[in-house]
């Protein structure tokens, strides 16, 4: 699956949690969120409605980012999308979609989803269905 295919694929079935997601489909969606979000900050730097780099008051430097309302608005515009996509990640590795409630460990519960979300599909069908790049 390519870059374009993924991501019209994972806003088409953004409330589809029953299915599978190959490797590709969720990483290439990841991709494009990084890519998108990084340009939605640069323009709210640039329109003044976002905070970067800032002085402090003893004379160093200090790198923050503060996002904006547009930052804000693409976060919640996909949130559904990126839960479902996630979900039929999960799904792919036979694991259940509550274990992306893991990620609420901190550090530990990172690191389990992105090793849950590097692995392998399981071959074939399993119980979520037929394997979904077949």
């Amino acid at each position: 699956m390519g870059f374009g295919e993924a991501v019209k694929h994972v806003y088409s079935n953004y409330v589809n949690f029953r299915d599978r997601a190959p490797r590709s489909e969720y990483w290439w969606f990841v991709l494009f969120n990084i890519i998108v979000s990084i340009i939605v900050g640069l323009v709210e730097m640039k329109l003044g409605l976002a905070s970067g780099i800032m002085a402090m008051g003893d004379g160093s430097m200090s790198a923050s980012f503060a996002g904006g309302p547009l930052s804000i608005i693409w976060a919640l515009a996909n949130i559904l999308p990126g839960i479902g996509v996630s979900v039929r990640r999960l799904h792919d590795t036979d694991r259940s979609g509550w274990w992306l409630l893991i990620g609420l460990i901190p550090l530990i519960g990172a690191i389990v989803l992105l090793v849950f979300m590097c692995s392998r599909g399981t071959a074939g069908p399993n119980r979520f269905g037929p394997a979904p790049l077949v």
